[in-house]
C-alpha cells in the first residue's frame, strides 16, 4: 500500500473510532439523564408533608354551600321520640277538690306541652292542683339536675360546706354553692357527690322523701326509684347520681314534697289531694316527718333565688317579677326522651306556694322552658289576686323561717 493509501487508510480508521465513541458517549449520557430524571420525580418527604398539609387546608376551609361530609368529623346528634306537645292532657284528671284558681292558672300556663303542673300549699301538704294527673302520678322520671337540692342539702347537714365555700374545679376555678345552684355546676355537685360518699348521698336522699311514695291515700300514685347502692363507675358512679340524678327515678309529688319541706322551714308532709268539696272542708295536714334542715334552708336560699335571677331559671322573669321566685332547673335525656324539670316555690309577704313542672318530649323540651311555664303560672295567680289575699295556715303548720334574699 503506498504511503498515500496509508493515510487514507488511517484517516478512515480514526473517523469510525471517533463516531463510536461519539456514540457510546451520546447514550451514556442518555441514561445518566433518564436516571437523574426518574429519582427527581419521586417527591421528597418534605414535598409530601406540604401535599398533605395542602389537602387538609383545603379540605377544612370549604367554600359556603358545598359538601362537607368528607371532613370526616363525627358529631353527636341526639334523636328524640317523644313528642313535646300533646292534646288533652286534663282528660281524666279529678278536680272537684283542686283551687279553680290555681287550677286555671296552671292549664293555661302549660297550654299544649307534653307535661304536667303540680301546684302544692306547703304549709300543710295540699295539692291544690295538678294538671295531667296520668303523668304527675306516674313512676318518675330522671330527675336531672334537681337532685342538686338533696345533695346540696346532704352536704350542708354533713358540714362539709357552707354557701360560701369554694371548691377547686380547675387551676383557676373556685365555685361556691350558691353560683353552683345558681348555675348548676355539674362539676361541682359531682365533687359534692364523691366527698359525701354513696351511703351519705342516699341516706338524705330518702330522708327527704325520695324512694317512697310522697302521698296520703292518693290513687293512682306510683312509686319512684332510687338505687340500694351506687350505680357502676362507667356510668359515672355517684357523682352524676349527684349531677344529673343518674339511676334515680322521681315524680313530681316527691321533689314538690321535698320543696315543700324548705318552703315551710323543714316538715315533710304527706302530699293529699283532695277529691271532692267534703273532702277540702275536712282536710287535716299529716306529717310525715321533721327534717333538720331549718338552720340550712338560708343557705341553699340564695342559690336557688339566684338561679332566678340570672342563671339556669331567669325564664320565670320573662312572664313574673313582681314577687320572689326561688327554685331550681333540670334537663337531660334517656331512650330518646328528653325531660324538662323546675321545682320553684314563691316568697310573698302572704304565704308560699310551691310549683313543680314537669316536661317531657323532644328538643323543645328543658329546664328553661319549664321555668317560663312556671313563671307564667305565677303571672296568672298574681293577675287574678292570689298573692293579695291573706294566708291561711293550718294550726299544726310548720313555722315559716325568713329566707334571705339575693339580688
Amino acid at each position: 500500500m503506498s504511503e498515500k493509501g496509508s493515510q487514507i487508510f488511517r484517516f478512515i480508521m480514526l473517523s469510525i473510532m471517533l463516531c463510536a465513541l461519539s456514540s457510546f458517549s451520546s447514550a451514556a449520557t442518555v441514561n445518566s439523564r433518564s436516571l437523574t430524571k426518574s429519582k427527581s420525580r419521586k417527591p421528597s418527604e418534605t414535598q409530601r408533608a406540604r401535599r398533605r398539609m395542602n389537602h387538609l387546608a383545603k379540605s377544612r376551609a370549604a367554600a359556603p354551600g358545598t359538601p362537607v361530609a368528607h371532613r370526616r368529623r363525627h358529631h353527636y346528634y341526639e334523636r328524640f321520640y317523644t313528642s313535646s306537645f300533646a292534646e288533652d292532657i286534663t282528660e281524666g284528671d279529678v278536680t272537684a277538690g283542686e283551687d279553680a284558681v290555681v287550677r286555671q292558672a296552671a292549664v293555661d300556663a302549660l297550654g299544649n306541652m307534653n307535661g304536667t303542673v303540680v301546684a302544692i300549699e306547703p304549709t300543710s301538704g295540699r295539692v291544690l292542683a295538678m294538671v295531667n294527673q296520668k303523668l304527675a302520678l306516674s313512676s318518675g322520671a330522671q330527675p336531672c339536675s334537681t337532685i342538686k337540692v338533696s345533695v346540696a342539702l346532704a352536704a350542708l347537714s354533713e358540714g362539709l360546706i357552707d354557701k360560701d365555700t369554694p371548691i377547686t374545679l380547675g387551676r383557676r376555678s373556685h365555685v361556691n354553692l350558691t353560683e353552683a345552684m345558681a348555675r348548676s355546676n355539674n362539676a361541682y355537685f359531682e365533687a359534692l357527690g364523691r366527698k359525701l360518699g354513696f351511703d351519705k348521698v342516699s341516706y338524705y336522699a330518702r330522708q327527704y322523701g325520695l324512694g317512697e311514695l310522697a302521698g296520703y291515700n292518693i290513687e293512682g300514685e306510683q312509686l319512684g326509684i332510687y338505687p340500694d347502692q351506687e350505680i357502676p363507675a362507667k356510668l359515672g358512679g355517684v357523682g352524676k347520681m349527684c349531677s344529673y340524678g343518674e339511676g334515680v327515678s322521681m315524680t313530681p309529688l316527691q321533689l314538690g314534697a321535698m320543696v315543700a319541706a324548705i318552703a315551710n322551714g323543714g316538715t315533710l308532709y304527706y302530699m293529699q289531694h283532695p277529691n271532692t268539696p267534703e273532702g277540702v272542708a275536712n282536710f287535716q295536714p299529716r306529717v310525715k316527718r321533721h327534717l333538720d334542715i331549718a338552720p340550712l334552708i338560708p343557705e341553699i336560699s340564695d342559690g336557688m333565688a339566684d338561679a332566678v335571677v340570672y342563671g339556669t331559671a331567669r325564664n320565670v322573669r320573662h312572664n313574673f317579677d313582681e314577687e320572689q321566685i326561688l327554685g331550681k332547673t333540670g334537663t337531660c335525656s334517656r331512650a330518646g326522651t328528653r325531660y324538662g324539670w323546675f321545682a320553684s316555690y314563691a316568697n310573698t309577704t302572704v304565704g308560699r306556694i310551691v310549683t313543680v313542672v314537669f316536661l317531657q318530649g323532644g328538643r323543645p323540651t328543658f329546664g328553661p322552658k319549664a321555668a317560663e311555664i312556671a313563671g307564667r303560672m305565677y303571672r296568672n295567680l298574681y293577675d287574678h289576686s292570689f298573692f293579695a289575699g291573706k294566708s291561711t295556715q293550718p294550726a299544726n303548720s310548720a313555722d315559716v323561717l325568713p329566707v334571705s334574699t339575693s339580688q
